[in-house]
């Protein structure tokens, strides 16, 4: 199968052309596992990650070249992270299509690939495995809490992983964000977590990109990747490139694999996206559940 590249230099048409498009079908989601990936194709916007979202996270065609340009003046002060409507293609949120899609390789159509010509003919297929497994499922068990304060701080446990499968010529940047899990507030009540009500209005959304990106398969294969250095923060107004999130709340991190040598392509690469479900966590100002305290 070939799909053409869409070959447009207004938003108006690009908007028409998206409106063609139809949703992923469902029957790419498998229910026994906790861990998938998405790829995006370049010609197929309705493959992309947004194709496992909800409606309301998809979006609109003309934000792509805007994206783009966004990136151009704002690249060299980007530090560690860089807001996610210069990443449209990633979405916001989870759904239970992503959380429940195959564990392996449940691989979609690629045939487009990516807009660098070099890397039209190699060949990978991701895989992710996470570091402290044991640790994070204990926490999970009692409902882990992310502490979160005005100054940023680190997660614990850290967010580490292991990449095998890539190709070894290939560049890739490797990123992180925290999405919401739900749309709830919650309380520590008689010992357990509850839903208080409605989840109070979004923070700015930020992806985190790992500080030795780009680096090519072999080198991130060799080593532990790890997102230490990510820090948490309820300040609305930080400027630091830290991740703002509201206390209460609970949230998913997601780790993404983009196949590009340049900060520049990062709208129009073919990326995965892998979720871990015992990642996620509740935002604190401080711990609630004294088990949890290390």
């Amino acid at each position: 199968m070939k799909f053409d590249l869409v070959d447009c230099c207004d938003s108006s048409s690009l908007e028409k052309i998206a409106s063609t498009f139809t949703p992923l079908p469902s029957m790419y989601a498998n229910s026994q596992a906790t861990m998938s990936f998405n790829p995006f194709l370049i010609g197929r916007p309705d493959l992309a990650a947004a194709g496992f979202l909800p409606p309301t996270f998809v979006t609109p065609a003309s934000s792509y070249l805007h994206s783009l340009s966004s990136l151009v003046p704002t690249a060299p002060q980007l530090g560690p992270s860089v807001h996610t409507n210069l990443l449209p293609r990633f979405g916001t949120g989870v759904s239970e299509e992503l959380l429940n899609a195959a564990h392996g390789c449940n691989t979609l159509p690629s045939t487009a690939g990516s807009v660098d010509e070099q890397t039209d003919n190699l060949v990978d297929d991701p895989k992710v495995e996470l570091e402290s497994r044991e640790l994070w499922d204990e926490f999970h068990v009692l409902g882990t809490e992310m502490v979160i304060t005005k100054s940023g701080r680190r997660m614990f446990p850290a967010f580490k992983v292991r990449l095998n499968g890539l190709d070894k010529r290939a560049k890739y940047i490797l990123l992180m964000d925290v999405v919401p899990a739900d749309d709830c507030r919650y309380k520590f009540h008689n010992s357990r977590w509850i839903v208080a009500g409605k989840a109070d209005p979004e923070m700015p959304k930020r992806m985190y990109i790992h500080p030795d990106s780009p680096a090519s398969g072999e080198q991130w294969m060799q080593k532990v990747i790890s997102f230490h250095k990510l820090k948490l923060t309820n300040n609305i107004s930080d400027k630091h490139g830290f991740t703002i999130l509201n206390s209460m709340h609970k949230y998913q991190p997601r780790f993404h694999v983009v196949r590009a040598n340049d900060i520049l392509k990062l709208p129009y690469s073919t990326f995965r996206t892998f979720v871990f479900k015992e990642t996620e966590f509740i935002a604190v100002t401080a711990y609630q559940n004294e088990k949890v305290r290390f």
